[in-house]
């Protein structure tokens, strides 16, 4: 079984963003964020491999197959594209509130928008949380 290339490290947080985010609306965007998930899940940022920031983290187990590991709860990535939020399990609830985000692409796992005035940070909030509550609940023990 391979092993997951994604783990967190003690990597400078604010240095990954400077010398990574490509403009500076993404620095401040990316800054913003730190904040504000920081509040939320009441986590320091941590970087997670080579580009994301993530906040927490759960152990989890694969029920389809033998693969497991540990992974944030919620995080992001200024990539060049795009920020990508990790902020969405696709649990129960959520398809009622993401509705009410404003303006973004969603990925397999994750939320993609252009910048953060794109979206409504209370809505984003109330998605990160109940991803939270979620996990923690789904991989406790």
């Amino acid at each position: 079984m391979a092993e997951l290339k994604t783990k967190q490290h003690d990597a400078d947080v604010l240095e990954f963003i400077n010398s990574y985010a490509d403009t500076q609306q993404k620095k401040n965007d990316s800054i913003a964020l730190l904040r504000l998930m920081q509040d939320v899940t009441g986590y320091p940022p941590k970087m997670w491999g080579a580009s994301i920031i993530g906040f927490g983290q759960y152990h989890y187990k694969s029920e389809r197959s033998r693969q497991e590991g540990d992974w944030l709860l919620v995080g992001f990535s200024p990539r060049k594209a795009a920020i990508s939020l990790y902020v969405y399990s696709g649990c129960a609830g959520q398809e009622e509130i993401i509705k009410d985000l404003g303006k973004f692409k969603m990925g397999k796992g994750c939320v993609y928008i252009k910048k953060l005035s794109d979206i409504d940070q209370e809505v984003l909030k109330k998605l990160m949380k109940s991803t939270i509550d979620f996990l923690q609940t789904k991989y406790q023990g």
